[in-house]
């Protein structure tokens, strides 16, 4: 980080200059790059509000009652990821993640300060992430209407749009969140 820079914003995680962000590698030309964009930088970003941090911290919850944290954020994510491409968009018969019939919000209520749970939470969304970006990479238009079990249906463009307004709304919870951990604020 510059000196400079170092005593504007001394609570940003690095230089502007440095962030991973705003790589410059992908020239924003249309609809669907715009939509992808905008996705890969919130994924980025609620990925930079947990860096650094011990299992405690990423397990640290808001404010009582609510179960939210950086891990539960984490979780949620990438139950989130799955539910709309895996299962819904792909129509994979795979298990839910962090969910039951007995409790809804696993992602946040068993978000435990363990490495492993930490672990196995980060490999869980990028896999999703993962499976994510190959489907949507396999589909050339994004009109493509995908018709849920349930008779629901979503087109392409609205499953990415409401995934971009998913993660912006979850990366303010992270920012609040990570403020609270370590006074770490903006980016």
């Amino acid at each position: 980080m510059s000196p400079s820079h170092a005593q504007t914003l001394p609570d940003m995680w690095l230089d502007p200059e440095d962030d991973p962000r705003a790589s410059g590698e992908i020239e924003v030309v249309d609809e669907r790059t715009n939509l992808q964009e905008y996705l890969r930088v919130y994924r980025i970003t609620l990925r930079m509000k947990c860096d650094g941090l011990t299992p405690e911290q990423l397990a640290a919850r808001s404010v009582p009652p609510s179960t939210m944290s950086l891990l539960g954020l984490v979780r949620h994510m990438a139950k989130v990821e799955r539910d709309w491409f895996r299962l819904r968009g792909a129509r994979e018969d795979a298990p839910r993640l962090y969910w039951s019939e007995q409790d809804r919000d696993e992602a946040f209520s068993d978000a435990a300060p363990d490495q492993s749970v930490v672990d196995e939470a980060f490999a869980r969304w990028d896999e999703e992430v993962a499976f994510s970006d190959r489907f949507v990479a396999a589909e050339p238009d994004l009109g493509r209407v995908f018709t849920y079990r349930d008779g629901e249906s979503i087109s392409l463009r609205e499953l990415l749009l409401h995934m971009v307004e998913e993660y912006a709304r979850h990366c303010g919870h992270a920012d609040l969140l990570r403020e609270c951990v370590d006074g770490r604020t903006g980016q």
